[in-house]
């Protein structure tokens, strides 16, 4: 990658982090795709920044590889790919698509996503880049087989979930960079701390009690704090591929799990597996 101005697509960017990012990148004369669930709360980013935008609702992956044929159709070059879109549900549920909504917004869906793109992120020697969480360090491992559901008749555990869908985010950030940084992709992930966004506001659970309460404001970054390292990673090269960042730096101790090679290559084949009728 140049110097040059990049094409950068941001998901999650109509609001939070990914809205304060998209403002900073195109302020700094980047082109700025910006991509969201709700398609006025886009429309209007994109309009106050006269960006390109789309729609599209990680709950479904049809939508996922409609906005993946929609950018390649429109952008023969993309820089970076910034994951963003993110979120957690109290309760067990199912998407169309057959996989619990918590792993299939934070996880599958991005995955698709990158997979989709992937030959034009090669071919521009571009960037992914994902939005994590401290909430993976509570998961001690993840099984392939079920990357995160929980068990039958196990309690829903709804931050464990959400814990175990940035886990497998991290092992294929981790595999991203194994496979493909000798031709060219650079990736990292990151915590970007406990911002105060609207992130999961309408949940009626205990997390979406304290973003709706007074304590968010004293306890919490701005979005525009949660963005630096978003920023950094989309708008220059001087960064580490294949590190999880903690607090502007890769972290002391990353994940032990990460350092399982076997692991994380089997949770990137049972993750093309269940997405192979998408990535055919």
């Amino acid at each position: 990658m140049t110097d040059q101005p990049r094409t950068i697509v941001i998901t999650g960017a109509s609001d939070g982090i990914g809205a304060a990012a998209a403002r900073r990148l195109h302020a700094d004369g980047h082109h700025v795709v910006v991509v969201g669930r709700d398609p006025v709360k886009t429309s209007r980013v994109a309009a106050e920044l006269d960006a390109e935008f789309h729609v599209c609702d990680f709950v479904r992956l049809d939508d996922v590889s409609r906005l993946a044929t929609e950018l390649l159709a429109t952008h023969p070059r993309i820089d970076v790919l910034a994951n963003n879109a993110g979120g957690l549900r109290d309760a067990y549920e199912l998407t169309e698509d057959g996989f619990e909504r918590t792993l299939q917004v934070n996880y599958l869906a991005p995955y698709l996503l990158t997979r989709l793109l992937l030959g034009n992120l090669l071919a521009a020697h571009g960037s992914v880049i994902w939005t994590s969480s401290a909430a993976a360090r509570a998961v001690r491992t993840i099984d392939p087989d079920t990357l995160g559901e929980p068990a039958p008749g196990t309690r829903y555990q709804p931050l464990r979930v959400y814990g175990h869908a940035k886990l497998a985010g991290l092992f294929a950030m981790t595999e991203l960079h194994r496979r493909f940084r000798e031709r060219g992709i650079a990736t990292a992930a990151f915590h970007p701390g406990i911002v105060g966004s609207n992130f999961s506001a309408d949940s009626q659970g205990l997390v979406g009690w304290f973003y709706r309460s007074p304590a968010k404001a004293a306890l919490t970054a701005s979005p525009e704090r949660g963005a630096d390292q978003l920023v950094t990673f989309a708008s220059s090269d001087d960064w580490v591929s294949g590190a999880y960042y903690e607090r502007g730096r890769p972290a002391r101790r990353p994940h032990p799990a990460l350092a399982d090679v076997g692991l994380s290559r089997a949770v990137w084949s049972r993750t093309e597996e269940l997405l192979a009728a998408h990535v055919a």
